[in-house]
């Protein structure tokens, strides 16, 4: 059985009725044909910005523009590869290897910082060792901190949908930080341990069990609101328990929030 059979068989089992599994089929059709005109449209917006050689210059508001826009393909593009894992986790789809969790979030957090800030990324490609780039990071209010463990961990998951979760992470406490944020990373009981952090306004009790559900968004809350598409952190919780983990909230009016995920070092396949 191919892995799009694989998925079928998963939607048809889960579904009501005919009707809803037609339906969830589309869906996943439509994704899937998306990330090719996705990926031409960050093509040619690449070829502009470095290759203005051949195509003619640009002025800084074009250059900025373009930028701009590149971040933003690369938000659309990271949203289908989230639907598309959440998909293939629901439907048993998993690719487990070998690799080193440090270096994984790390460029995890470089993925982000690239479709999330674009001239601190742009400060962070010039730096070729990884010490440098951390000592930036920190002047920008982004601090990590990875016990001995962690940093010398070798977990057995799925790679791709962990860096998944952690981008996810990392995003969300990007777009909510004041100035701040903070990602530890430790091995505890066979569990390796990410806790991502920021100083924004944080979640009121009431509102936090809504932010981890698929297309719900908080709309009222006496603090700002944390708003988005209803997918990130959705995604992330659906991803993280399908590998045998978790994610929690700790979260006070006013204090920020901290993301806390923990996955098992070695994921138990039948």
């Amino acid at each position: 059985m191919t892995q799009i059979d694989q998925q079928n068989q998963a939607l048809q089992e889960g579904a009501d009725t005919p009707e809803q599994f037609f339906r969830e089929i589309e869906i996943q059709f439509l994704i899937h044909e998306l990330k090719d005109p996705i990926a031409i449209i960050e093509t040619g917006l690449r070829t502009l910005l470095e290759k203005q050689e051949k195509f003619g210059p640009l002025s800084s508001k074009q250059q900025n523009t373009l930028k701009r826009t590149l971040r933003n393909s690369k938000k659309a593009r990271s949203m289908l590869n989230n639907l598309l894992e959440i998909g293939r986790s629901e439907s048993g789809c998993f690719i487990c290897s070998h690799f080193e969790p440090a270096k994984t979030v790390y460029q995890a957090l470089k993925d982000s910082l690239e479709i999330m800030t674009g001239p601190l990324s742009e400060e962070l490609g010039k730096f070729e060792a990884e010490k440098d780039a951390v000592e930036l990071l920190s002047r920008n209010g982004i601090t990590l901190e990875f016990s001995a463990r962690a940093q010398n961990a070798e977990i057995f998951q799925d790679e791709i949908k962990f860096r998944q979760i952690t981008g996810n992470l990392f995003k969300n406490a990007l777009h909510h930080r004041r100035s701040q944020v903070k990602i530890m990373m430790d091995v505890e009981d066979e569990n390796l341990i990410v806790a991502v952090s920021d100083d924004g306004q944080g979640v009121e009790p009431e509102h936090q069990d809504m932010i981890f559900k698929r297309y719900a968004q908080v709309k009222e809350c006496s603090i700002v609101p944390r708003k988005g598409h209803g997918l990130g952190l959705a995604g992330a919780l659906i991803l993280a328990r399908c590998l045998g983990g978790d994610i929690k909230l700790d979260s006070r009016p006013g204090q920020g929030a901290t993301f806390r995920l923990a996955l098992p070092v070695k994921m138990e396949s039948e």
